[in-house]
């Protein structure tokens, strides 16, 4: 008896230690993800994104005010600055359906550490018993810092429910971990080139 839980105590480690070195690898600041191909598929589906790296040069002409770019199919905001000294890769939640996706290019035109949040008349009319505001702190669905684009009602924002990021889980905004939108809080600027596509 000894024996055999030692085996499988063995046969643990190793596939922890296959699983790690499988993972994702950080060499260049960059990260490649690794798909669970082959691997028996969870009972639950995990909400991890896929991220996918892209160039800044593909999706923008300069980096002036830096960038910041939304990727709705594989759930990631990557973040450049303008010297191109800083680059961070994030992963986000994204709108429910194509129907509350907007595509194309904006800008950030405000930031708010500690918004209030105010539903849309179209999340009002699908949800008439949310409430009319919600003020800052650990129940607002903007979470801890936002950054409002040109386009009204849209955002990049935290959110203090951590089961979203990496789902299709918005009503049109781009949300990420409160840490982490606090992070890009302070890299971004009023005039940093978004695009969300």
């Amino acid at each position: 008896m000894m024996k055999r839980a030692n085996d499988m105590s063995v046969t643990r480690r190793a596939a922890l230690l296959g699983a790690a070195a499988s993972g994702l690898v950080l060499g260049t600041g960059r990260g490649v993800a690794q798909t669970n191909e082959g691997l028996a598929t969870p009972a639950v589906r995990s909400n991890i994104s896929g991220f996918r790296v892209a160039s800044w040069q593909h999706h923008f002409d300069n980096l002036r005010n830096g960038a910041i770019l939304c990727d709705i199919d594989s759930r990631a905001v990557q973040f450049w600055s303008e010297d191109e000294n800083v680059y961070k890769l994030y992963p986000s939640s994204v709108p429910l359906t194509e129907e509350l996706t907007r595509r194309g290019y904006t800008e950030i035109v405000r930031k708010v550490d500690g918004p209030s949040w105010r539903p849309t008349p179209s999340m009002k009319e699908r949800n008439p018993e949310w409430p009319d505001f919600v003020g800052p702190g650990p129940d607002n669905p903007l979470g801890t810092h936002a950054l409002y684009l040109s386009w009204q009602y849209y955002r990049v924002h935290g959110t203090g429910d951590t089961r979203k990021i990496g789902r299709q889980s918005s009503n049109g905004c781009i949300g990420l971990y409160n840490e982490h939108i606090e992070e890009l809080f302070g890299l971004a600027e009023v005039g940093t080139q978004v695009k969300l596509f």
